[in-house]
């Protein structure tokens, strides 16, 4: 094979970038190979481009190359001799003739993949170095507009970005490979107990209306102030939490074989405030005796032995307020590549900032961020939401997905859409003087059929059934749990 040199005169100015990881050689065998045969582009076009070439003038023959074979027109030394015969870099490598020479060197079809991937490594290597450069020089200005935590998420937020670059775009793939996949999901239903494809949320009913909480969903969870949101969430993250089991999973690599490592954004309410709810829960005392102080020794040793329970569950929660949608996303991706992420929950949307000044673009700009993170990380998101004030004008006050507020996108990015709805908070407030007494009657019947009930609306479901589930609800433990029916009632008084 001849060997082609590429002359490029040193100066002090270029003598750091020739230390830089390159080869020259990796860049011309692919040029090679691409000008002549140009359906070699097709197999490298997914990993690299011209931003990726170390040489300028191998990066424009590789642009002119790309834009040819695009139009379905050749790419050749003779074709591309004319688009690139007046460039000043070509001329010091020898001209048109260059491309004749590199033409005649090329490798085998076979190996273009594999120096692709080098020039690509190369590149990110590069890339690194350059950043690590900016990292220290920013770091070595005093600056007061940008502070050493802005320049902390600054950096890492271009790591992030960094790691993005060159994901192969999955593209067409065969409809075998597709079902395959799809056997494969169906199987793991048929072999997990309950039958769901998705992580168990430990509320039965809901489990099986939803199959579970499946990968890359996105599911909304809506409902008006007071209806029990955070405490269903809570729930579900401690459920999910508790029962975490690692193992081998179907494709043969470690994982969440039962439950899963839980994210949990609370925006609203403090770290400490939230471990006080699913305390509450744990350990069956009501939170308001938790927050008082005010529990016999008994109750302190069980609410003392809980807390000690739940030190190994994998349950992580950030409440950084108002935080950015990027910045949420990129918390993510840590948690995920440090200790292992299987569901997200957000508390909740409208408190997530976005980049526009439009809350309708931004909030649709912040439920879009969500699915992406959720394909992305390929978890189930929960995110909380609030709904619009018209419900209480209604008749029937059970939320519809018209009432989600400030976007139509939400329902739109949606997999899931549910409502929690609580009959007993708004018929506590119809409550009649205390001279009806025939009025009363029936107020005291209706709010011991409502007392302890809460129900969850499934509004939308992209893969299954809409519906309305009922679940208990003991507000003195924020706890929702799976309630018994009649004919289950029935059978235990038989035994």
């Amino acid at each position: 094979m001849n060997e082609i040199t590429a002359v490029n005169p040193a100066t002090p100015e270029t003598q750091d970038a020739e230390t830089m990881p390159h080869s020259i050689e990796a860049e011309q065998q692919l040029l090679g190979a691409i000008l002549t045969n140009n359906d070699v582009y097709d197999r490298v076009a997914s990993v690299i481009g011209s931003q990726h070439f170390y040489d300028p003038v191998h990066a424009r023959i590789y642009e002119v190359a790309a834009a040819r074979i695009a139009k379905n027109a050749l790419a050749s030394p003779v074709t591309l001799k004319a688009f690139l015969e007046h460039d000043e870099g070509l001329k010091e490598l020898g001209g048109p003739a260059y491309l004749a020479r590199l033409a005649g060197a090329a490798i085998s079809a076979f190996a273009v993949r594999d120096y692709a991937e080098m020039i690509y490594d190369l590149a990110i290597r590069r890339e690194l170095i350059g950043l690590g450069k900016s990292i220290s020089d920013k770091a070595a200005r005093v600056d007061v507009a940008s502070g050493p935590k802005q320049q902390i998420v600054e950096a890492e937020q271009q790591l992030y970005n960094l790691a993005e670059q060159g994901q192969s775009e999955s593209g067409f793939q065969s409809f075998l490979r597709a079902v395959t996949d799809a056997v494969n999901v169906a199987n793991a239903a048929y072999q997990r107990e309950g039958g769901l494809a998705g992580i168990a949320t430990g509320l039965n009913d809901l489990d099986h209306k939803l199959g579970g909480l499946h990968k890359s969903d996105l599911l909304i969870l809506a409902g008006r102030p007071s209806m029990g949101k955070t405490s269903l969430a809570t729930n579900i993250a401690f459920n999910v939490a508790k029962s975490y089991k690692r193992g081998t999973l179907p494709d043969g690599t470690e994982g969440a074989v039962e439950g899963g490592v839980v994210g949990f954004y609370s925006l609203e309410m403090s770290a400490e405030q939230l471990a006080g709810r699913i305390l509450a829960e744990a350990s069956e005392i009501s939170s308001h005796k938790i927050r008082q102080g005010d529990m016999t020794e008994g109750e302190f040793r069980r609410f003392v032995d809980a807390a000690k329970a739940l030190e190994a569950c994998p349950l992580y929660i950030d409440d950084t307020a108002a935080i950015p949608i990027a910045q949420l996303a990129a918390r993510a991706r840590r948690l995920k590549r440090t200790h292992g992420l299987d569901l997200l929950i957000v508390d909740y949307l409208q408190l997530v900032r976005g980049t526009s000044d439009n809350r309708v673009q931004e909030i649709g700009e912040i439920s879009m961020g969500l699915k992406a993170i959720a394909k992305e990380l390929d978890i189930p998101v929960i995110a909380l939401s609030q709904l619009s004030r018209q419900v209480e004008s209604r008749d029937d006050t059970r939320p519809q997905l018209s009432d989600l507020r400030e976007s139509g996108s939400i329902e739109q990015d949606a997999d899931v859409v549910m409502f929690v709805y609580r009959g007993e908070y708004y018929k506590e407030r119809e409550k009649p003087g205390e001279d009806n007494v025939e009025a009363m009657a029936g107020w005291i019947e209706e709010m011991e059929r409502l007392h302890g009930k809460a129900e969850v609306i499934i509004g939308k479901q992209r893969h299954g059934p809409i519906g309305t589930i009922e679940l208990s609800f003991e507000a003195q433990f924020t706890r929702f749990g799976n309630l018994a029916k009649a004919w289950q009632q029935d059978r235990v008084q038989e035994f």
